[in-house]
């Protein structure tokens, strides 16, 4: 294992003045009002949207956990790393409807199609979900990153793990304070491309390593499959082709976290090709995040390095492989990650909290308080994230494993809400909250299943109930909200035609029509046709 030297803390260095460089000509823009402060001015050309996108999803959980997956299951979890298809969706089906509604965040765009106790309720779970999940991910997969790169067990008597999260987690959140989401667009920049290449070096020098892709091929063996047996107790494959698809719809399509880079685009053209734009970088994770996993695994196996948990893969691959210099480029690459992730959590948080609770209860507040509420909200999240760290060691052994199955709890009702909203034009108000809280309520009943699971006596309803794979659960979740909704709908009042107008298929005017179809041209088909060419050639090889 190589040691962290002053090369590595030189190119480390260097990093950070350019991130400091991006963000002091981001201070010096004027944010003058709540569209400034959290969509950058409605002004975003589709590189920064597209560069925003990937680096908000690419955090160091997948760093740690997607790595971690691929030591631990080979591709069994790479169907959710494919799912560039659904940020076309997002670019294609999704942007012309949010463009329309002119709205900040995702529940208010469910208040305007549904009511706004639909609103509230979706900011509700959205909030929680981001303290529970993102953050809680995030900063402890940043703190294992760190303590295991840099070796350093303990710094003046403490636990280097605290010391590195809480610090990244303090930097990160000054910044977004200070700068907003014109902070998170521009700083993903210079993120995305030093991430991709120190993932990118690990990943050619392990091959190397282990003697080429037929040797990892050979020490995986099975695992290599990316559709596993119906009998199979984690990843079915009668569950994880449609389950990973409800996740990730909910995940690109609905999810503010994602969504608001294309509402900060200028025009539905710039948002479009912004999505498009990540779904070309999303086709990367697999190989420059898994397969290091599997390379891991893979030198485990020869003897050449020990891993006593599989979230050490790739940071251990990192301390092991690199030498001086190249090590400070990969840690400069985590550290985007972890920046950018959180960063893109705290804005949206912000959002979130200023726009859908405090303005709706104090609507006479001026542009400027509003961007200190929202400056203040962030801070808050900051704290309470902060707060959560000691909890994060109770977290699955796995860690990119336990973050899709906590999403898999919440993310089926919001799916199932959205999808109908834009299909139907019969819905109404009442049917979308209804579907809202039995899709929340379902879930987070399984969770607390899952939590007790061993107090269960077996045999009894809610010991089977447990058993029911992940998976096929949240299959029954989205598609049971939708028949709640369907049912209730039958029953109540549809909404005003005009109300609703071009918030749904068929009921845009032909102005609006005329608006998406002059924002894309053949350039946009050619391009979107490469990257499903690509997603099908990768399932047919590891089919």
């Amino acid at each position: 294992m190589t040691r962290f030297t002053g090369w590595d803390w030189f190119v480390l260095g260097l990093f950070f003045a350019g991130l400091a460089g991006i963000i002091a000509w981001v201070l010096r823009q004027k944010e003058e009002d709540t569209a400034d402060y959290f969509l950058a001015g409605r002004e975003a050309g589709w590189v920064a949207v597209g560069a925003s996108i990937f680096a908000s999803n690419i955090g160091s959980e997948h760093l740690v956990g997607l790595a971690g997956t691929g030591f631990e299951s080979g591709m069994a979890m790479a169907h959710w790393e494919m799912h560039a298809w659904l940020i076309l969706v997002l670019g294609w089906v999704f942007v012309p409807f949010y463009a329309r509604s002119r709205v900040f965040t995702m529940p208010e765009f469910l208040e305007r199609r549904y009511s706004p106790s639909a609103r509230t309720f979706l900011s509700l779970i959205s909030l929680v979900s981001y303290v529970l999940t993102k953050v809680a991910v995030t900063v402890y997969a940043g703190g294992v990153v760190f303590k295991t790169v840099l070796g350093i067990d303990q710094w003046m008597g403490i636990d280097f793990f605290w010391i590195g999260a809480i610090s990244l987690v303090i930097l990160t959140g000054l910044f977004t304070v200070l700068g907003g989401m014109r902070a998170v667009l521009y700083t993903s920049i210079l993120q995305s491309p030093v991430l991709i290449l120190g993932s990118a070096i690990i990943l050619v020098a392990g091959l190397i390593a282990v003697g080429g892709w037929s040797e990892v091929a050979r020490a995986c063996g099975p695992n290599l499959k990316l559709i596993r047996p119906a009998s199979d107790p984690r990843f079915p494959w009668t569950g994880v082709l449609l389950g990973s698809a409800i996740i990730g719809f909910w995940y690109w399509c609905t999810d503010q976290y994602i969504v608001q880079r294309t509402l900060s685009a200028r025009d539905q053209k710039q948002a479009r090709r912004g999505a498009i734009f990540a779904a070309y970088m999303k086709l990367l994770p697999v190989f420059i995040f898994l397969v290091p996993g599997m390379i891991a695994y893979t030198m485990h196996q020869k003897g050449m390095i020990r891993i006593t948990s599989a979230d050490q893969a790739f940071p251990m691959l990192v301390a092991t492989l690199l030498p001086a210099g190249l090590k400070g480029v990969v840690v400069g690459g985590l550290v985007a990650a972890l920046m950018s992730s959180l960063a893109s959590l705290f804005n949206s948080s912000a959002t979130l909290f200023t726009v859908d609770f405090y303005k709706r209860f104090r609507p006479q507040s001026s542009e400027r308080h509003l961007v200190l509420v929202g400056r203040i909200a962030t801070a808050t999240v900051v704290g309470l994230g902060i707060v959560w760290i000691p909890l994060m060691k109770s977290v699955a052994a796995v860690l990119y494993e336990y973050l899709q199955m906590v999403q898999s709890l919440i993310g089926p009702g919001i799916a199932a809400v959205f999808l109908v909203g834009v299909l139907s034009r019969r819905v109404g108000g009442v049917a979308g909250t209804v579907g809202l809280v039995t899709g929340f309520i379902l879930g987070m009943f399984r969770l607390v299943l899952d939590v007790f699971r061993d107090r269960l006596a077996p045999g009894s309803i809610l010991y089977r109930i447990e058993a029911i794979n992940w998976l096929h659960y949240c299959i029954l979740l989205f598609f049971l909200t939708i028949a709640v909704m369907l049912v209730v709908s039958r029953l109540t009042p549809p909404p005003d035609p005009e109300r609703i107008r071009g918030l749904t298929f068929g009921s845009a005017t032909p102005e609006q029509k005329a608006e998406t179809r002059a924002s894309w041209n053949h350039w946009d088909v050619i391009h979107t046709a490469i990257i499903l060419g690509v997603i099908v050639a990768f399932y047919a090889y590891f089919w």
